[in-house]
């Protein structure tokens, strides 16, 4: 998910995500919110700018979601699943070997910086634009990590690591910090300090 974390408010991007899901109107309600929301921020996008970059109507909006809340929560849903399967996907077609797989994170996070649709991680977005008590969008965040440690967790005992849940935090605070220094800064050099960081955690377990 090219840098374009300084990308202009222009509704191309959202208009290019309607024009992908045509029908029906309730879809590209949600496509659009989802590129608008990544882009842009959740509270800086109107329901309005929404609908009318989809070509839709709020009773069609309200009849899918109810509400603007609802809608993020379906966003984010939608957008964890979709990052979740092509993360894992890179990692797993890494090769066959558990060390191999585990060695491959930051390349992922690689790809993904440098495919053309990298906003950050909607979820550490989401919860830094809300209260820090919001309990729905903490819960999708943890939901979300739980999922990616459990991955880690079992690449780490396939390996024969030392402490392999400790291990799966080390490696998604290693995830989460290079992607919040991407999104930052949008300097590619982030991920060779990235993959030195993993490589020595990753050193200490085989030890």
């Amino acid at each position: 998910m090219s840098k374009q974390s300084l990308q202009s408010l222009s509704l191309s991007g959202a208009s290019e995500a309607a024009e992908r899901h045509p029908s029906p109107a309730s879809e590209r309600i949600v496509e659009v919110a989802r590129e608008l929301f990544c882009r842009d921020g959740i509270h800086a996008t109107g329901i309005e700018r929404i609908l009318a970059a989809a070509n839709a109507s709020n009773m069609t909006l309200y009849a899918r979601s109810g509400s603007k809340d609802a809608l993020v929560r379906e966003v984010l849903t939608r957008e964890g699943a979709d990052w979740r399967e092509a993360f894992l996907a890179a990692i797993i077609q890494s090769g066959a070997d558990p060390m191999t797989r585990l060695h491959f994170v930051i390349p992922a996070i690689a790809r993904w910086f440098n495919g053309g649709r990298f906003y950050g991680c909607a979820f550490m977005n989401a919860a830094a634009e809300h209260a820090k008590g919001e309990p729905a969008i903490r819960e999708m965040a943890s939901e979300h990590h739980r999922q990616i440690l459990a991955f880690l967790e079992g690449l780490a005992v396939a390996a024969g690591l030392a402490e392999p849940g400790l291990l799966a935090r080390q490696i998604l605070l290693t995830i989460d910090g290079a992607i919040a220094a991407l999104m930052v800064s949008g300097d590619a050099a982030v991920l060779n300090v990235a993959q030195r960081n993993l490589d020595a955690v990753l050193s200490a377990a085989r030890g």
